[in-house]
């Protein structure tokens, strides 16, 4: 559900708790190629040869990617969507799907309201009155300057490990404004993401904001399953903010992907193509529209399903794809993410949010609201210990609160470089 807010409220403050932690996505950085050496393209030797292989490399991975499309939705952004049979989504090439079928949707947590607007319309493709027919699910087509733009075409569609960094370090080039809960056993989250469209300054930073579910140590080991938007042109070509969806359970190493680019996430619904573009958009001192996610833990057979909006299932992550998250997860976090590349040595103005600081409040800088966590009995509750941290605060901060219709909520974001950030 794309939202609209006209409506203000009042806030009350809370005390912010700044902490420094080991942090999940810190570390993974599209910045520069693992296939050049690091060294920029437009100084390397041109062979024919080469870039035949990876043409063919890449058209053999585009080939086995992309399924057979029994309709294809052309975008008014220049995506293309097609419709494909459910059972022939790419989670099941995966060994342990292959021959199944969907599950049956899950009973949802208690306290979730499933009356609300539908998302027919929240999507650009879907806007021309094209849909995907029953049986078949809308996947956004990966073409070849998709895979050409990426710093590497062995990892398309991934993110970089992560290493053994502390959030307070500035040496992997992430910058963070969260808000997160740990110390207890959590079963899923819940939270309305305001939906901006961030400048992003060149093709290999990018601009996100979602919510990560959490387990396992900060080492290999490290499981996450992560919900929201995100503006990257290295991914998608373009500076269009984008519903996304990614999981690891190994760091980012070897395993996971963004939405549907490898086996993993089995996608239910026929009306959301995870990837697209989101609109409509805010606007600063206008409309405010946010999107509501919800992941959760299904108690009777352990899979993490995602809803968008009020009750429309978007799918699930098989609970054999992690180890940690088989059980629970140990940590929520909600918030902003951008790379800071550092080009020509000043602090990038790749913005977060709307681009404004907290301080400028509703209409102007990005928020999250109604924070929730579903406990061990499948029930939304309110967090009980929400702490705030933005680990470059002259660049990106945050503000915490908490009232009566927001319940918990944080505004947060910045514009990057600027006096205080140069």
């Amino acid at each position: 559900m794309a939202s609209s807010c006209w409506w203000c409220c009042k806030i009350s403050p809370i005390t912010h708790a700044f902490v420094f932690f080991l942090f999940v996505s810190s570390s993974f950085c599209h910045v520069r190629s693992s296939e050049t050496g690091g060294i920029d393209p437009k100084n390397q030797t041109f062979r024919p040869g080469d870039e035949l292989q990876k043409l063919r490399v890449i058209r053999e991975r585009l080939n086995k990617m992309n399924k057979p499309a029994v309709k294809t939705i052309q975008s008014p952004d220049g995506d293309i969507i097609d419709c494909v049979l459910v059972h022939h989504q790419p989670a099941f090439d995966h060994p342990k799907l292959k021959g199944q079928k969907p599950l049956d949707p899950p009973g949802r947590p208690s306290g979730v309201n499933t009356n609300g607007i539908g998302a027919q319309d929240f999507q650009l493709w879907s806007m021309s009155g094209e849909s995907c027919p029953e049986g078949t699910i809308p996947i956004r087509r990966t073409t070849e300057p998709d895979m050409l733009r990426a710093s590497s075409v062995r990892r398309f569609g991934r993110k970089r490990p992560t290493r053994h960094v502390r959030r307070d370090s500035t040496s992997n080039g992430h910058e963070h404004a969260v808000g997160y809960v740990s110390g207890d056993q959590y079963y899923g989250a819940k939270a309305s993401i305001n939906v901006w469209t961030p400048r992003v300054s060149n093709q290999y930073e990018f601009s996100l904001s979602q919510m990560w579910v959490i387990s396992g140590s900060f080492g290999d080991d490290l499981n996450t399953i992560e919900a929201g938007w995100q503006v990257s042109p290295e991914l998608y070509g373009d500076n269009y903010p984008r519903f996304f969806t990614y999981w690891t359970t190994d760091a980012y190493h070897t395993t996971g992907c963004y939405n549907l680019l490898c086996s993993g996430f089995v996608q239910t619904n026929n009306r959301i193509a995870i990837g697209a573009a989101i609109s409509p958009t805010s606007s600063y001192n206008g409309g405010q529209f946010d999107i509501s996610l919800l992941i959760w833990k299904d108690p009777k057979h352990g899979n993490w399903w995602l809803e968008f909006g009020s009750g429309i299932l978007v799918g699930y992550w098989p609970s054999f794809l992690f180890t940690h998250l088989r059980d629970h997860a140990s940590m929520v976090q909600f918030g902003g993410e951008i790379v800071n590349s550092r080009s020509g040595s000043f602090h990038t103005s790749t913005e977060m949010g709307s681009g404004h600081f907290a301080g400028e409040g509703f209409g102007k800088a990005s928020y999250f609201r109604n924070m929730q966590v579903v406990d061990w009995d499948n029930n939304l509750i309110p967090l009980s210990n929400l702490r705030v941290l933005a680990d470059h605060p002259n660049c990106y901060n945050i503000h915490g609160g908490i009232n009566k219709v927001w319940g918990n909520y944080f505004y947060y974001g910045g514009p990057g470089r600027n006096v205080k950030c140069p």
